[in-house]
């Protein structure tokens, strides 16, 4: 071999050696989530990319669902083999596990980047537990959005956006007179509650959501300001198409997107299909955050946690993450694929879409922002809740009984 081969042989293996160190030293993230339709593909997307940017390794664990995706993340954890993050809700869902020591606070990293001066109080309660951070923020949705098709609007005559609930009731009267499906909605549990937290908030307002969701006031409950928000929720099942049980959030939105619905109530992610499909805020749908200057802007949105380990390596890389994602060019990036907003108000907003700088705004006066039912209710009395609305959503029961069950559902 000649000398000139060897020294590039040499020169060769020092190379590969040098980047398989490197390689083998990125910090390495496995993360389990379920943002698996293709506007939060895309979103997800942005994270592995900042990740890989700050020197990172992203390994992506997609799970559909997310009581699935959940349950996945915590038999792994208990099985020993666990994820270095995963997705949960901004509720109470990751509270057992906290309780139970499964998961690796961040104190170092939310201290050091400052989140209490950047995050909603909302939020900093619950990822901060006994005064530890045991989770990151990713983004905040509000999933009392009403988004409307603009194309389905002019088909049905239907000249100016709607101001009130009366005015939405007419025009999902005359969406139905033109042929189109007046709402598209999903018949799931999860999204039936979205419609009544919707009427809840615009009808009874930030006082009544309290009593009833925080509070659990059995006098709010029998009310007859409450009775009436219930009637309300109830009148627009009659707006859905007999296709509507079972049917996907993300299917639903396809039907405004193709001018097939006029209407549906859904969270801001929403917004990631629309963005997919290349529609365009104010000029192919519009989105309404609620009736009046007042109308409360519900809190919730997605984190990540970090499963409980000792290996400093994976430690490492948790921490790392924890820093990509809060950091201002990540929210940005996200909130504009995911249609949520970023966590914090202290960002170059300029290229975002109207809905998104809207709640941006919203946010910005604090005596609007309210938490999510998950926030104040227990796992158990959501779901009792939930429950109890889509019976009545889909069956004939008297409007008295549903309140007498939601009292008993929700006492304690």
């Amino acid at each position: 071999m000649s000398k000139f081969i060897k020294h590039a042989a040499a020169a060769w293996l020092t190379l590969a050696a040098t980047a398989a160190g490197a390689q083998a030293s990125a910090p390495r993230v496995e993360v389990i989530h379920w943002w698996t339709s293709g506007g939060e593909s895309a979103a997800v997307k942005t994270l592995a990319d900042a990740y890989r940017a700050a020197g990172g390794t992203w390994v992506d664990m997609a799970v559909a669902l997310g009581e699935q995706a959940r349950s996945v993340a915590i038999n792994r954890v208990i099985g020993g083999n666990p994820p270095t993050a995963a997705q949960f809700n901004t509720s109470k869902q990751f509270l057992d596990i906290v309780e139970q020591g499964m998961l690796n606070p961040m104190d170092e990293v939310a201290l050091r980047d400052g989140w209490d001066k950047f995050l909603p109080e909302t939020v900093l309660n619950v990822i901060r537990v006994k005064g530890h951070y045991y989770a990151v923020p990713v983004n905040i949705h509000m999933p009392a959005w009403i988004w409307y098709s603009k194309a389905a609007f002019k088909q049905a005559g239907i000249a100016s956006e709607p101001k009130t609930l009366d005015e939405l009731f007419a025009a999902l009267d005359k969406l139905k007179a033109a042929g189109l499906v007046p709402l598209a909605h999903g018949g799931q549990s999860w999204q039936d509650n979205i419609v009544f937290t919707a009427v809840l908030t615009n009808l009874g307002g930030r006082e009544l959501y309290l009593k009833v969701l925080r509070d659990r006031d059995p006098q709010a409950i029998q009310s007859e300001a409450f009775r009436n928000v219930l009637l309300t929720f109830k009148r627009l099942q009659g707006y859905v198409d007999r296709a509507s049980p079972g049917r996907n959030w993300n299917d639903a939105t396809a039907m405004l997107i193709s001018a097939k619905a006029g209407v549906q109530f859904m969270g801001d992610w929403a917004k990631g299909e629309f963005t997919l499909a290349n529609q365009v805020a104010g000029r192919d749908y519009g989105c309404i955050a609620g009736f009046g200057a007042a109308s409360p802007y519900i809190i919730q949105g997605d984190v990540l946690v970090f499963p409980k380990t000792s290996n400093a390596e994976a430690i490492k890389a948790q921490k790392l993450l924890a820093s990509v994602v809060t950091a201002p060019a990540t929210q940005v990036a996200f909130s504009m694929k995911k249609g949520s907003i970023p966590i914090r108000t202290d960002v170059d907003a300029s290229k975002m879409d109207l809905c998104a700088q809207q709640g941006l705004a919203i946010m910005k006066d604090k005596s609007r922002q309210l938490g999510n039912g998950e926030i104040y209710l227990t796992p158990d009395q959501n779901g009792a809740l939930a429950d109890i609305l889509t019976a009545y959503w889909n069956r004939n029961i008297p409007v008295e009984k549903v309140q007498r069950d939601i009292a008993s559902a929700l006492r304690g």
